[in-house]
């Protein structure tokens, strides 16, 4: 019975399996049939489209050939690119502005037969020839996303910055990665001199008594000096402005002329920095202070702002490829003038007197320039008189004097760049301190020297701080 009963179950599993085979075959044709048809259309379509990218410039035209006939075309964006059909195969695109979009093209069933990506650009090839021309096929271009990307190497920051402007004007989106080669860094020698506006006259500096002797920087330079006690303007003497171009145009030190002034009280040294930054940055310098302004705030508060006076500098060097240093200055010299202050909330605040000036002037490696003639004028009065008896009417003008004195000053400002690299690894920096050592006490009691040269360990190094950039290969150590 069991074995019979076996066979019997053997015998009803095909038909079970037709019976399956015949259900699944009936659902499938039954979601086939009901399956519409717009869902089929995408896969034809994905199947069928083709795929194009063109690029037009701006204000520019061009001819799109389409492979497959079509009837129909979309537009992404209308307001970057113009499009007509000219033929059944060929499109008429017009750039309007920058930026991308598409153009959808569809067939007489209205399927997507081609899907064409335009990007319209700022006339990117002729942008590239002006930079051949200006960089050499240094600096190139090309855009994305509607802006103007710049990239390569240009010879020095001028190039750069000329590159960028010749950019702008094709568009005003522009995406600078142009690198500068060979970036330097510069440093500067400035000194601030205030003399008297008569010191050439003082000093008497006779300009056709000194004559052929510029040949000689030094010998030009003392014979300045040893010309001391001459007749003034009627021998020749020039104001102190022009004193300072005349000894640096003819290539006399002017130091020894400055220390001669220093030492007959005719002239002073505000400041005298050195300051070194990298070529295309700013730097600045500040010796002086800040003084407190009392605002007036809202509810009856006060607040404090500061304002800074005393001797600055900025600067804005740019290191050209023929080694010329294209030079951005902005000198200024401000005192405080408590004659001239105001009063605000109860506190009196002095006003300023400034002189500044502002140019752009281009120079080698060493050689200096000057900029005079920022003049002050300061008038006193000054009295004297014995007390109580210079009170007493009519006899009292018997026992006081009053004296008048009108004092012109003239700041000169004398600039030299270098151009400079860093120490080697390792180098030792050198102060002015280096060069000497306390004395011991041998030297203090014997020979009554308080410091004595360095010796062994203590001697100086014999280069420090940057090194300059000399032509011809030689580098001397700024000391």
């Amino acid at each position: 019975m069991s074995i019979g009963g076996g066979c019997s179950a053997r015998r009803e599993r095909p038909s079970a399996l037709l019976a399956r085979s015949a259900a699944i075959g009936l659902l499938a044709l039954a979601l086939q049939s009901a399956t519409p048809a717009s869902a089929a259309e995408p896969r034809s379509a994905a199947r069928t489209g083709q795929v194009s990218s063109v690029q037009v410039a701006q204000g520019k035209s061009r001819t799109i050939q389409i492979g497959p006939s079509f009837v129909d075309l979309v537009v992404g964006d209308p307001e970057i690119a113009d499009v007509m059909p000219l033929t059944d195969h060929s499109l008429y695109v017009l750039g309007r502005k920058a930026g991308s979009t598409n153009i959808s093209v569809f067939d007489a069933a209205k399927q997507l037969v081609s899907v064409v990506e335009v990007e319209v650009n700022y006339n990117t090839p002729r942008l590239s020839q002006d930079l051949d021309q200006m960089s050499g096929g240094g600096v190139r271009a090309s855009s994305a996303n509607g802006r103007t990307v710049l990239s390569g190497n240009a010879r020095d920051g001028v190039e750069a910055a000329r590159a960028v402007s010749l950019a702008r004007q094709y568009g005003p989106d522009v995406v600078n990665n142009v690198q500068v080669r060979g970036s330097q860094q510069v440093m500067l020698e400035v000194r601030f001199i205030e003399a008297s506006r008569t010191a050439g006259k003082d000093l008497g500096v006779n300009w056709r008594a000194v004559g052929n002797n510029f040949g000689d920087p030094v010998k030009g330079a003392y014979n300045l000096a040893a010309n001391a006690g001459a007749s003034g303007l009627a021998s020749g003497a020039t104001p102190f402005g022009a004193v300072i171009g005349r000894v640096l145009s003819s290539g006399v030190q002017a130091d020894v002329l400055v220390q001669a002034l220093e030492d007959r009280g005719l002239a002073r040294r505000l400041a005298e920095p050195n300051l070194i930054t990298m070529s295309g940055e700013r730097a600045s310098f500040l010796a002086g202070g800040e003084f407190p302004i009392p605002v007036q705030a809202d509810q009856g508060r006060i607040t404090v702002d500061y304002k800074k006076f005393g001797v600055g500098l900025t600067f804005l060097p740019t290191v050209l490829a023929n080694g010329v240093i294209n030079l951005r200055i902005e000198p200024e010299v401000s005192q405080l003038d408590t004659t001239n202050s105001v009063r605000t909330g109860g506190v009196a605040v002095p006003a300023l007197i400034v002189r500044r000036a502002s140019t752009v002037i281009e120079l080698r490696d060493g050689q200096s320039f000057a900029i005079a003639g920022l003049l002050q004028s300061i008038s006193a009065e000054t009295q004297q008189q014995l007390p109580w008896i210079a009170d007493v009417p009519v006899i009292g003008a018997l026992f006081r004097s009053a004296s008048f004195e009108k004092k012109e000053t003239d700041l000169a400002i004398i600039v030299t760049p270098h151009l400079v690299r860093p120490a080697r690894p390792g180098e030792r920096l050198r102060t002015p301190l280096d060069s000497a050592q306390v004395a011991n006490n041998l030297d203090l009691f014997v020979a009554g020297e308080q410091s004595v040269p360095a010796r062994g360990r203590n001697a100086p190094p014999r280069a420090g701080g940057y090194i300059l950039d000399v032509a011809g290969g030689r580098n001397a150590a700024i000391r």
